[in-house]
């Protein structure tokens, strides 16, 4: 797989109301060495969403992207995404089709006719008093709500993800996630979703990354792993290999998430076990997607 990609592009993306985005950050790493550089916005007040769909299908070289949001929902645990509602797809490009279906009218590229959705709203925690009446499965061991098998591997390593049914609080990805498949839905045909996709033998791949798992393997340790410094970053970066960026002080975390797994693709997208998870079966790959570097 060395040598395979020219260029690391990390995405951190936002679920956020509004035509551009400041929680949007973009960030690409060379294959031949350097610092990771941000991808500078088409306009002061940030990306739109159908900004970065265009960036993305026309990338340079063999470009290797991740996209820091959940390609998919839980399947696995019930046999289906949303267990006992006849419109629910039988696949992860059927759920991202729905998605943009039913957000038809949303500006955007939001996804607020989605949470809204009289059925589809049911398996969503909403807010306190609001949590649909199907967010929990019968017999569920945790409050938490429903995770993929990814999500089950990314806590075996330490981390604690989210599951996608939740729209509450700042750590939500919920709506990061629903806003994603709209644009992945948007993407196809153009550039390889994996796992959902086979990796091909040559060209882009947009895969799912957790930018918390890049920080970990930066040496970044607790609760915590926003970097909201220059120096704070430019150590984890020396930890993944990777020369320092220019600046001191204050760095918006948006922008050091980028930058930081932008390195970490860079760093690790060679080694073969992250391409061929052991839970990783082709059903979950068809249904629930992956998040590359879970094992």
């Amino acid at each position: 797989m060395t040598g395979r990609f020219t260029h690391f592009l990390a995405v951190d993306w936002s679920g956020a109301r509004g035509p551009r985005q400041k929680g949007i950050a973009l960030a690409v790493a060379l294959a031949e060495g350097g610092p990771p550089v941000l991808v500078a916005p088409p306009h002061p007040a940030g990306w739109a969403r159908a900004e970065v769909l265009a960036l993305l299908c026309d990338l340079p070289g063999a470009t290797l992207v991740g996209l820091d949001l959940g390609i998919g929902l839980p399947h696995a645990d019930a046999g289906a995404f949303f267990p006992g509602w006849d419109a629910s797809p039988a696949d992860a490009r059927g759920l991202w089709a729905l998605i943009d279906r039913l957000c038809a009218a949303d500006p955007h590229g939001e996804a607020g006719g989605f949470v809204t959705h009289p059925e589809a709203s049911r398996y969503f925690r909403h807010g306190a008093g609001a949590t649909g009446d199907r967010f929990l499965l019968p017999g569920a061991v945790t409050r938490e709500g429903r995770f993929r098998v990814a999500e089950a591997a990314q806590r075996a390593q330490g981390v604690r993800p989210v599951s996608n049914f939740n729209l509450v609080g700042a750590a939500q990805v919920g709506k990061s996630s629903l806003t994603g498949m709209r644009m992945l839905h948007r993407l196809a045909g153009r550039v390889p979703v994996w796992p959902v996709d086979p990796l091909p033998a040559e060209g882009s791949v947009v895969t799912e990354i957790y930018t918390a798992m890049a920080a970990r393997l930066g040496g970044v340790r607790g609760g915590a792993t926003k970097l909201r410094s220059f120096e704070a970053l430019n150590d984890a970066l020396a930890a993944l290999g990777s020369p320092p960026v220019p600046g001191t002080g204050p760095i918006d975390d948006h922008a050091s998430d980028a930058l930081l797994t932008a390195a970490w693709l860079r760093r690790v997208h060679g080694e073969r076990d992250l391409w061929h998870p052991p839970t990783l079966t082709p059903e979950v790959a068809r249904t629930e997607g992956w998040t590359f570097g879970a094992l």
